[in-house]
């Protein structure tokens, strides 16, 4: 059992094997994504986050998963030429992942136990249901999928402050 979010192995949309260990240092906001969801806009929020703060340390990681409405059919490739044609994405996207059940990826089965939704619900309810982790690996908090990613801005900025403060 991985004690660590660092532990973790995930894969890219090009099939590369990225260890999570390669983010030690900065303050991620993973998102669980879909590209034909209601909240699918959430992408143009996420990326001007990432525009804003990417030099300062923030890297937002976007997971594509298909459990909620079948909203993520698409393979790798489609999910990629989708997020860049039309929504810009410059962040890195991983490929498609089971979030929930008996095959949700191990990332998701650690990040869902260290920030429990609503009433210690395990489970995700939906896409775009994001995770802020510190740069010391430590999952600060889950938000819902109806939450703007511009409204956790002050969040990513006092954990990158914070941060800052300890290296200063």
């Amino acid at each position: 059992m991985s004690t660590s979010i660092y532990d973790f192995d995930v894969i890219g949309l090009d099939g590369s094997t990225i260890k999570m260990e390669t983010f030690r240092g900065d303050v991620l906001l993973i998102v669980n994504t879909a590209s034909q969801c209601g909240f699918t806009p959430q992408y143009k929020p996420l990326q001007e986050l990432f525009d804003q703060y990417k030099d300062l340390g923030l890297k937002i990681l976007g997971f594509p998963c298909n459990q909620f409405g079948a909203q993520e059919p698409g393979g790798s490739s489609e999910i990629g030429q989708f997020c860049e044609s039309k929504f810009g994405i410059t962040f890195p996207m991983f490929e498609k992942v089971d979030v929930n059940g008996d095959h949700a990826d191990p990332l998701f089965k650690y990040l869902t136990e260290q920030a429990p939704g609503v009433l210690g619900t395990k489970a995700i309810k939906w896409n775009f249901t994001k995770f802020l982790v510190d740069r010391n690996g430590k999952v600060l908090q889950r938000y819902a999928s109806t939450t703007n990613p511009l409204e956790i801005a002050k969040d990513i900025q006092k954990c990158l402050n914070e941060a800052s403060a300890h290296l200063a």
